[in-house]
This record gives structure tokens, C-alpha cells and sequence, in this order.
């Protein structure tokens, strides 16, 4: 019985090492894509701060695949820190959410632009409610 426990000690060993070594890749992979869309983007990855913050299970593709969420910081004049967030499906970047820098639409006191004037979307009123 005891060669048993052992091989089963064993085997939980390689998955929990296995397991640690996908995730490390799987970082890397998030870093090297940080740093792409940050400079895609023309902001400074801060730190290699990427760390895995959620992970999640998503239907994508009619197959339910691990989603892993990490959060980074960077920065666009130097002097700040913001935060930014991406979605990885395995090898494959899911979604990228990178700060505002919060740079106008249009001058101020000048005419708005046309692109600018549109962008409101007209909401429907709502049907009372029939109390019963």
C-alpha cells in the first residue's frame, strides 16, 4: 500500500509542477504582449508589473476554454502610473483594456465636429409599469 500513496504523492507532485510551469509561460506571454500593445499604444510598461489577477471559464468558440486575467501598470508621461488590464485565451490575446490619456474630442470654445456631435445614442422611454 505504501508504493501506492507514493505513486500518488508522485503524481500529484508532477501535476502541481506542471501546472506551475504553464502558468509561468502563459505570464511571459502576457508580458511580451504588454509590452506590445504599450508601445503599439505609445505608453511605457512599468516594472514588468504583470501579475495574473482572475482566472475565469468562457464559452468561446461553442468550447468553454480558461480565460487569465492580468493587470499591469503603465505610464504615459513618466511621471505617472495607470493601470491596464489584458485577457489571454491560452497563446491568444482576448482583450486589452489600456487607459484614457484623456485627450480632448475637439478644442475647447471652438465648433464641435460633426464625428463628435453623433455620438449620442437616443434611448427609448420606458413603458409604465402596470402595478397589479
Amino acid at each position: 500500500m505504501s508504493q501506492v500513496s507514493d505513486l500518488i504523492a508522485l503524481l500529484a507532485l508532477a501535476a502541481v509542477a506542471g501546472t506551475w510551469l504553464k502558468f509561468t509561460r502563459a505570464r511571459e506571454r502576457a508580458v511580451d504582449e504588454a509590452r506590445r500593445q504599450c508601445a503599439q499604444h505609445g505608453l511605457q510598461l512599468l516594472d514588468e508589473t504583470v501579475g495574473l489577477r482572475n482566472l475565469r471559464w468562457r464559452r468561446v468558440g461553442g468550447r468553454r476554454q480558461l480565460e487569465l486575467g492580468y493587470a499591469f501598470e503603465v505610464s504615459a508621461h513618466g511621471d505617472d502610473r495607470l493601470d491596464g488590464r489584458l485577457w489571454m485565451h491560452g497563446d491568444q490575446l482576448a482583450g486589452v483594456s489600456l487607459p484614457s490619456l484623456g485627450t480632448p474630442l475637439h478644442e475647447a470654445g471652438g465648433p464641435v465636429p460633426e464625428a463628435a456631435a453623433d455620438n449620442v445614442i437616443p434611448l427609448r422611454p420606458r413603458r409604465p409599469r402596470i402595478e397589479q
